[in-house]
């Protein structure tokens, strides 16, 4: 199967990670992982003032201090693993690469908010479970 894990750094990311490597009958070791990180972009207002190197620096920076740690997790549970820094508005990207790829199933972690907090502060993953035609596993 192959599975498109979206993750951010938090600790709701570490603790849906965790719960996926303790619980090997849910998803188990011999699936194809893909972590994906989406790296907000910078205003056009503000990116005008930077060169194109900077900016990609930056957006590979901020990338790879969320994928670095949870690649040497999926290493250490002998996942097969890939990483997929994006860029953009979050949900949007997860769901169009669950979708280009053809992924079969997508796993993110939830902050929990409810439906009053995702009104007023939105939520990555309802606005992937609105976007995406790829089964959505929400761990809490």
């Amino acid at each position: 199967m192959q599975i498109l894990v979206a993750v951010d750094g938090s600790g709701h990311t570490k603790r849906m990670l965790s719960y996926i490597a303790a619980h090997d009958e849910l998803l188990g070791k011999g699936h194809d992982y893909t972590f994906v990180t989406v790296v907000t972009t910078i205003s056009p207002q503000a990116a005008r003032y930077l060169d194109q190197k900077t900016l990609d620096d930056y957006y590979r920076e901020q990338a790879e201090g969320v994928l670095s740690p949870v690649m040497a997790f999926a290493a250490q549970q002998g996942w097969t693993a890939h990483s997929a820094p994006l860029r953009g508005h979050a949900a949007t990207e997860i769901a169009a690469l669950a979708e280009r790829a053809r992924f079969d199933l997508v796993v993110m972690g939830t902050h929990g908010h409810g439906s009053i907090g995702n009104l007023v502060l939105g939520s990555v993953a309802t606005g992937v479970l609105a976007r995406c035609g790829t089964p959505v596993l929400l761990a809490r």
